[in-house]
């Protein structure tokens, strides 16, 4: 799965990922992009076909919500590193009954609880 983790997430979690295998995975730090405005990241995770994987639900639904066709949004609560790492990779794990997560996550949000209880909606509505 391409995924993008925001700015406010810890850079291990891109890290972590890449090292499975199964994910590519990029943070801004190692871009070199760190501070760059939501809509500049929504506008190359659009260009590039990445999930945005972030703890910054408002703005990021509202810009995403805003698109006719873009590749997803994953919410985590804002908890730490392993957790957080912890709690992603069993949702990503959860969507693969759905189909490729990828597919899945296609115009959709999912928002991630502490328990790692999940709901995936429809984004826009």
């Amino acid at each position: 799965m391409r995924l993008f983790i925001d700015e406010c997430l810890s850079p291990q979690l891109a890290r972590r990922l890449n090292e499975t295998g199964e994910h590519d995975a990029v943070h801004p730090r190692d871009r070199g992009r760190l501070g760059e405005p939501d809509h500049v990241v929504l506008a190359r995770c659009v260009a590039e076909d990445r999930v945005i994987v972030t703890e910054n639900a408002v703005d990021f639904r509202k810009l995403v919500a805003r698109e006719e066709l873009h590749p997803g949004l994953i919410v985590l609560p804002s908890v730490g590193r392993g957790l957080s790492l912890r709690l992603l990779i069993g949702a990503i794990n959860s969507l693969s009954s759905e189909g490729e997560p990828s597919n899945v996550m296609v115009n959709h949000i999912l928002e991630v609880s502490e328990t790692g209880a999940f709901t995936l909606s429809p984004l826009p509505e």
